[in-house]
């Protein structure tokens, strides 16, 4: 297809939204939207650009002291009757608008009209955000190009709502097992059944009562649901066995392994396999990029409730934050938009942040 990212729609962040919606890139089929990305970028003097599967990273290297990473993912979740884009007044809709071409835009933009920012700038346009790590850009560049993903600082462009979401929570899935015993449900006192046994485990769910903790003045709050129950042989069966699987979104002070031992006592008599888990990151604010990058912001910083790709930077010991937007109320809703003023006025703070003085 003829690459929709002309020079005209890459100057503008609202036309180059609509332009990259309009780019049907649900997970795992974003080729065409890294084909286009990538002949942009590869048409730019001032930048390095590599590919690595449908990643796209480009750098400037202009001897700044500091490095600073611009990252956006190129994917959405499944479409909903939200494909192509409309506008409506202020609004645009359409699936990514929120979550999170908007936030792509800008890096994209900033990319190919700033040639010499005041921080050496790496852009990352990755694959994979809305599914499995395994999948995930950033993971992959991470196992095949470390080298890439160094830098002082990092914005990861997720909605936001125009002001800083620092840090973010960490996530773990874990499925709490009940047994029984089978029996015909017409002479049902010869079993046990571990459906109902698992009252206990939606009881203690329901009365779990979430921690609340404030990081470098970010207010985090903690959570613990009951997201998935599996159970059941036959409609005449007593069943032996039943399954709740269980997401806990923790405050970045507690590690993975502090997270499953509270897990672990919030279910204790019960069977608890935990089946992924992912640190989170806290908020980060002490870099001088970042103290910076507030001051061009103008408003106090929030904590992240959810995870996102900012824990992969703190994990290597760069400082993080999530800047976008898009509301992320409006994240994977068939409703999905984002304000076109919200849209001009992140890109203007990003380049205050950016342009050299």
């Amino acid at each position: 297809m003829e690459n929709p990212l002309t020079p005209e729609v890459l100057a503008d962040p609202v036309q180059l939204t609509r332009a990259l919606v309009d780019i049907e890139s649900v997970s795992l089929n974003e080729k065409a939207i890294a084909d286009c990305v990538e002949e942009v970028l590869r048409g730019v003097p001032h930048l390095t650009t590599h590919r690595h599967g449908n990643t796209v990273m480009a750098r400037t290297d202009l001897g700044r002291s500091q490095r600073v990473v611009l990252a956006g993912h190129l994917d959405t979740v499944p479409l909903n009757n939200n494909f192509p884009s409309t506008m409506r007044g202020d609004l645009m809709y359409g699936c990514g608008t929120s979550d999170m071409k908007s936030g792509t835009a800008y890096a994209l933009h900033l990319a190919v009209t700033l040639p010499e920012p005041r921080y050496d700038v790496t852009y990352f346009f990755y694959e994979a955000e809305e599914i499995e790590s395994r999948y995930n850009g950033l993971n992959l560049v991470a196992q095949a190009f470390p080298e890439w993903l160094q830098a002082d600082f990092a914005v990861l462009l997720e909605p936001t709502y125009g002001i800083v979401e620092a840090g973010c929570q960490g996530t773990m899935r874990s499925v709490v097992t009940t047994t029984g015993v089978r029996a015909h449900s017409a002479r049902s006192w010869h079993g046990v059944n571990a459906i109902h046994a698992a009252g206990e485990v939606l009881r203690r769910l329901q009365t779990y009562e979430a921690r609340r903790v404030t990081i470098d003045g970010c207010d985090y709050r903690e959570g613990m649901n009951a997201v998935r129950i599996n159970g059941g042989v036959a409609g005449n069966v007593v069943p032996d066995l039943c399954e709740v699987e269980v997401n806990y979104r923790f405050a970045p002070d507690r590690t993975p392994a502090e997270a499953e031992a509270h897990l672990r006592e919030v279910f204790a008599g019960f069977e608890v396999t935990v089946t992924d888990t992912a640190a989170g990151a806290a908020p980060g604010l002490d870099a001088a990029p970042a103290k910076e990058f507030l001051a061009a912001v103008g408003a106090a910083p929030i904590g992240k409730l959810g995870w996102t790709d900012v824990a992969r930077f703190a994990a290597m010991g760069i400082p993080a934050l999530n800047f976008g937007p898009g509301d992320p109320n409006l994240a994977h809703h068939p409703d999905e938009h984002v304000e076109i003023s919200k849209i001009r006025d992140g890109a203007a703070t990003l380049h205050r942040w950016l342009a050299p003085a």
